[in-house]
This record gives structure tokens, sequence and C-alpha cells, in this order.
């Protein structure tokens, strides 16, 4: 009989622990296993005394449920979960704020706008700091109100789309960003559109369409934007921007819309794009340096412009400037430097090589008396112009202006210009032969067609103890 019971006690005390060892086994594997809808919740984790602190959600939720565009993985948030109708005609901007928010607080997210939505949303700014490697993904249409009657009041009529302080973010898709421009640029107050030919003086704000303010590491890439009511792109303090495989297009008379501008912005790269519209293809303003454009087609439009610079005797500093294997087309201008006399600082190291023109009016021009009236006045001081490069350019030019054209200051002369394998013939008519130059000193180091005999040889005489490049 005490054999026996020993042996029962052995039993009891093997089953107790066998089955508590098959228990903890199947916590673990609960615990690692994606839940399906037939296991069982896993048991709630302890309590501590003293619970570690957790930083504070940059956007606080006050409903406690989970967002509604919050995927398996946490990292898509579709606008329609949120809300967005995405016909056309609803305002979807609360949609769009509400997925950012959530978005912005994880990191490697998604806002998503998916093909086949139509999503109008009025005068938003996107702000971070976010959480790194958030992406911005258009593939629907996206849009404004149509025109400034439909443009709420309390809304700023300068800008539309704003990105502010993002670091490491892309703006994508297979989508297209519609401006609704047509009503915006038959405003009076637009060139050429007064009833005796002239525009009026009233106020004449438009949106710029697509903004990034203060921020780095920005790539903007597959996208269509078109039909800006002013500005198609503009970046302002920012610093590292890829901008890559991107239509932009509006047409040819649309007043002020520019392609893409750049205001003190430093290392953009602007590759293999197409850009159409009714004023400059890209724009570079003062602030600007290490810009690198290349397989770029522009046209028509106004080229591609550094300036105007120097406006109202103000500092202007631009260095570091190429563009390469790209096309201008159909356009008033080809390569063109622009500055306002009276202004300081300087526009340096560019290098313009392997562009292609076809029927352009003014394909190579520096002009350093630009000004929009009639009130312009002779200024002693300017914005120096040097070590500029002009190597393999060719094609053809309207016959209505020379095809090259150097208008330096009186004062601060254009130096250190070179003319390598140039060959620009005329779309139709007659050869003009006649290049304009003042005041520009350069070199040939190839036979340029038209000849350009007014390029001075060496360097001005400068009086001792001017600063040619103040600030810069």
């Amino acid at each position: 009989m005490r054999i026996l019971s020993g042996i029962l006690v052995v039993y009891f005390i093997s089953t107790l622990l066998f089955g508590q060892l098959i228990y903890v086994a199947r916590g673990r594997f609960h615990y690692h296993k994606r839940r399906g809808l037939s296991d069982p919740p896993p048991p709630p984790p302890a309590v501590t005394a003293n619970p570690p602190q957790v930083p504070s959600d940059p956007y606080p939720n006050p409903n406690p449920d989970p967002a509604p565009g919050d995927s398996d993985s946490g990292c898509i948030f579709d606008v329609t979960s949120f809300g967005a109708v995405g016909d056309g005609s609803c305002d979807d901007t609360a949609a769009f704020k509400d997925a950012w928010k959530a978005a912005c607080a994880v990191e490697s997210s998604v806002v998503l706008a998916p093909e086949g939505g139509v999503f109008k949303i009025t005068s938003t700014i996107f702000s971070g700091p976010c959480k790194p490697g958030l992406v911005f993904q258009l593939d629907g249409v996206l849009m404004p109100p149509d025109g400034p009657e439909e443009w709420p009041e309390k809304d700023s009529k300068s800008q539309w789309l704003v990105f502010y302080r993002l670091d490491g973010f892309t703006f994508a898709g297979k989508g297209t960003v519609e401006g609704n421009g047509q009503k915006w640029w038959d405003l009076p107050c637009k060139p050429h559109r007064g009833p005796d030919g002239s525009s009026s003086s009233e106020p004449c704000v438009s949106p710029t369409m697509i903004r990034f303010f203060m921020s780095n590491n920005i790539e903007v890439g597959g996208l269509r934007i078109q039909n800006s009511p002013q500005f198609h792109m503009k970046f302002d303090g920012c610093e590292g921007v890829s901008i890559n495989d991107i239509q932009i297009s509006s047409p040819k008379l649309s007043p002020n819309t520019d392609g893409i501008h750049l205001g003190n912005t430093r290392s953009v790269a602007i590759h293999n794009s197409v850009v159409s519209n009714g004023d400059d293809c890209i724009s570079i303003g003062t602030g600007c340096s290490d810009i690198d454009i290349q397989g770029v087609t522009c046209g028509p439009s106004h080229g591609i412009s550094i300036g105007s610079l120097g406006v109202h005797n103000s500092q202007a500093c631009v260095s570091n400037i190429t563009v390469r294997n790209t096309v201008i087309r159909d356009s008033d201008n080809g390569l063109r430097v622009k500055t306002w006399q009276g202004g300081t600082g300087s526009v340096s190291n560019l290098l313009f090589e392997n562009i292609q023109m076809e029927n352009v009016l003014n394909c190579i021009i520096v002009d350093q008396y630009y000004c929009q009236s009639k009130e312009c006045r002779n200024e002693t001081s300017a914005v120096r112009v040097f070590d500029v490069q002009y190597r393999n350019i060719k094609g053809t030019y309207d016959v209505r202006s020379a095809p090259i054209h150097f208008a330096c200051s009186d004062t601060v002369a254009c130096t250190n210009i070179t003319m390598s394998e140039v060959e620009l013939l005329p779309e139709e008519g007659e050869l003009v032969d006649d290049p304009f130059c003042w005041n520009a000193y350069g070199t040939q180091e190839t036979l340029t067609i038209p000849p350009i005999d007014c390029l001075l040889d060496g360097s001005p005489v400068v009086e001792e103890g001017y600063n040619s490049n103040p600030g810069c």
C-alpha cells in the first residue's frame, strides 16, 4: 500500500509539471504568431509599478480607437479611409489633413490618394517635422477649387499646396496635379487682359500650385503637374532636392506659370523631365548653388533662366549651375541670365553643355539691363557675371532677334565667357550674323556660327579697391 501511494504521488506531480510546460509553450507560440480571427487573445502584459515614460505623440488622437486608414502593416494611410470622397466636387481637405497627421507620426508611412479618385482640397499646409521616410503617393487626381470665385475667403491666394519643415520626404506617383488655372489667367490684372490690350492696376495675387518651404532631402517623381494659376512648383530655403521623370504643362500664353522655380535652395538635381508652359521652364533665383539639370525638354516656354537678380538694389548670389543634354524648342529664350541694375553680388561658374535649340528667339542671352517698366535708370553697381561656359550649343533660332546677346553693365563687365562648338542657324529666312556684345570679355575655343567677333579679349581694368563679389 505504501509503495502504491508513492507511485500515485509521483504520477500526480509529473502530470502537473507536464501541463505547466504545455501552457508555457502554447503561450510562447501565440505571442510570436500573427493572431487570426479564431485565435484566443494573448494574456494582457503585466503592469509594473513604474511604467517607462513614452514620448508624447506630436499629433495626439483624442479618439482611442485605431486610425481608420491604418493597415495591417501600419504604413498605408489611404485618404478614402479617412472620409475622402474623390468625386471632384466634395471638399476632401479634412480627410487629407487627418491622413497626413496619422502618417506623419509613423516611420516609413504613405499617404495614398488612390487611382480613380478626383480629390478637391483647399489651400493646405502639410507641415512637419515627421517621422523619417514619409511618402505622399498621388495615383489619382488632386486639384484646388475652380478659380478665384470658389476660393475660400479665409485661405491664402498666394499658395495652394505647401510642404513645410520636412526632411526625407517623397512626393510621387502616377497621378495628376490639376491646377484649374484658366479663370486665374483670365483676371483683368493679368498681362494683355484689359480692353485696350493692357492689364489693369488692381492687385493680382494668384496661387503657386506646389511649394516646398524650409525642407531638406526632398524627392519628386513620376507626376503630371498642369495648368497652375501661377508657378507650378517652387522651392524656398531647401537643400537636397531630386526631381525626376515629371511632366509640367500649361498653355503657351498662360501668364507667370514658371515650371520649376528655385530660391535660396542648394544641391538640386532636375533630371529626365518635360516642361511646356507660359513662362520660364526653370527659373533660378538668388541664394541658389550646386544645381544640376540634365535630360530636360523645355518648350514652348521662356527657356532656362537665372534671375531676375538684384532688384531694388539687393544682393544676389548664384553659383555652380550645370545644364546638360537638354532640348529647348519654340521658346522666347534659351539660356538666359537676367539682372537688374543697382544690385550687388555675383553669378559664377555656369556650364551649359550639349544643348539642342529648336526655333528659339534668344538662344544665348545675358541681360544686365533687365527692367519691367520705363522708369529704370542706369546704375553704377551690378551683379557680376563671370566664369560662364557655352559648349556644344547647336540648333536653330528665330530670326526676329540675334541668337547671341551679351548686354553687360557699363561698370561691371561680364568676364571669362567661353564659347566652344556653338552652331546656330536660322529656322527660316536669312542668317543673322550680328551677335550683340557690350562690355563682355571671353574667348572662342572654336569658330562660332554665327561668328561672335564682339567678345573682348583679356580682362577689364578694375579700379584698385573695387570689390566685384561682395558677400558671395
